[in-house]
């Protein structure tokens, strides 16, 4: 099978992305399989830190290891939005296949430090254990919550997007093998709809980089965004908000309807399918497959 660098360079060379989807249940991990299986292709599953704690480091890596190892299908498993280089350290000798040193919060060059420290460390553990690590961060500020905002985080704005300048100076300084920029995107969705995504931007940035480029808060964005900005440099896309309203309005109605049934595998039947349709529908965007 080959590596997730090897896939990611393979979606860019066909100007497709890669769909990064996040789980913190069963229900999550089944729905987003069975929709990147449907189509045959593959799948990036993300674990916040939060997420993590809920769902277990070690049993994260173990279900995703599972369903590789069992179908031999190109499933790859993202420490996603870690703070700390202890955190992102712990998800990856556990067998994590990537992970994001979130670092946003400090002043750039902080950021590059911390940052640096986790690409060398990356390196090393798969020089040891014979792996292809990834290591992605992040520049600019796009908020912090992947849930539905009564208005734009406080911070979000044009003036905080990444700079070409900084990115390219970030990525030289660090090495970073995936790099994910302020380009108009959120995390969350925003009542009344997202911002509007700046392919322009992305096109630049990746032009000044030369690496493979993550639109982050990807939820609520429009179609026609998501199409060009892959279309310019952006080789995964992530997705989180979307699936944890569709899961939770499934089980809602699942409650109402069968107020009786007290089988989780019953009430919650609904919600893999529902969460089924949103990751399917997203890897046709992202894949240009009508």
């Amino acid at each position: 099978m080959k590596t997730l660098r090897e896939y990611i360079k393979e979606a860019d060379e066909k100007g497709v992305a890669i769909g990064h989807f996040n789980i913190s249940n069963l229900e999550a991990l089944h729905g987003i399989y069975n929709a990147a299986k449907k189509l045959n292709l593959p799948i990036i599953i993300g674990l916040s830190e939060g997420e993590e704690d809920f769902v277990g480091r070690e049993e994260a890596v173990a279900l995703v290891r599972a369903i590789r190892e069992r179908d031999n299908y190109p499933i790859f498993l993202n420490a996603d939005h870690h703070y700390s280089f202890e955190s992102m350290k712990a998800a990856l000798d556990a067998g994590y296949d990537a992970a994001i040193i979130d670092a946003v919060k400090l002043p750039l060059e902080e950021n590059i430090v911390l940052t640096k420290k986790c690409v060398d460390y990356a390196r090393e553990l798969g020089k040891i254990q014979n792996r292809d690590i990834l290591i992605e961060a992040e520049i600019g500020f796009i908020g912090t919550s992947s849930k539905i905002l009564d208005k734009l985080p406080e911070g979000v704005s044009e003036a905080t997007m990444t700079t070409p300048e900084d990115a390219k100076h970030f990525v030289e300084q660090t090495g970073i093998d995936l790099l994910a920029p302020s380009v108009g995107n959120v995390h969350g969705m925003v009542r009344g709809g997202n911002p509007r995504l700046h392919p322009e931007r992305v096109k630049v940035i990746r032009e000044v980089t030369g690496i493979p480029l993550v639109l982050h808060g990807g939820s609520g964005s429009i179609n026609e965004d998501f199409v060009a900005c892959i279309k310019e440099g952006i080789d995964i896309v992530h997705i989180n908000t979307e699936i944890r309203i569709a899961y939770r309005d499934a089980v809602k109605k699942a409650l109402i309807n069968n107020p009786e049934e007290v089988a989780p595998y019953k009430i919650l039947k609904g919600a893999v399918i529902a969460i089924e349709q949103v990751v399917e529908s997203r890897l046709k965007l992202f894949n240009g497959i009508k």
